[in-house]
């Protein structure tokens, strides 16, 4: 576990910024953004489908965006979620990943920082401290 730096905090904010600008009820109430080891920052919202097994999340969508520019080497991600418009707290904030996501963002990059809300505090995390003892394939 280690503290954020300012670059952790713009890359929440433009996670923020993305699923504020592209929610839409009962499509889009997740957003992600990941920074590559070459420093470039991508964001996606995830898509959500009538039928829920069939839903993609949001840091699927940015790793196949920023994967999709060439980008290979991962250094951070962070996943917030936009509040339905019934709540009463209508805050964006910091969600961990699914178990799904763990296992996909690990296959993709192993070392990575995930940023996740803890104790009402930001805290960044190796992908490998939320999914221990990974499946493989006897490599």
């Amino acid at each position: 576990m280690s503290s954020l730096t300012n670059e952790d905090i713009q890359l929440i904010d433009a996670a923020k910024k993305t699923i504020k600008e592209l929610y839409k009820e009962g499509k889009h109430h997740v957003g992600a953004a990941i920074r590559t080891k070459t420093g470039m920052t991508y964001s996606a919202v995830h898509l959500e489908a009538y039928i829920g097994r069939v839903s993609v999340c949001a840091e699927v969508v940015v790793l196949g965006k920023a994967i999709s520019e060439g980008e290979c080497d991962f250094d951070t991600i962070v996943a917030v979620r936009h509040p339905d418009l019934t709540e009463e707290v209508q805050e964006i904030e910091v969600v961990s990943p699914c178990g799904i996501c763990r296992e996909l963002i690990s296959d993709y990059g192993p070392e990575i920082n995930v940023i996740l809300k803890k104790e009402n505090q930001y805290i960044k995390v190796k992908v490998s401290e939320l999914l221990p003892e990974k499946y493989t394939r006897g490599e």
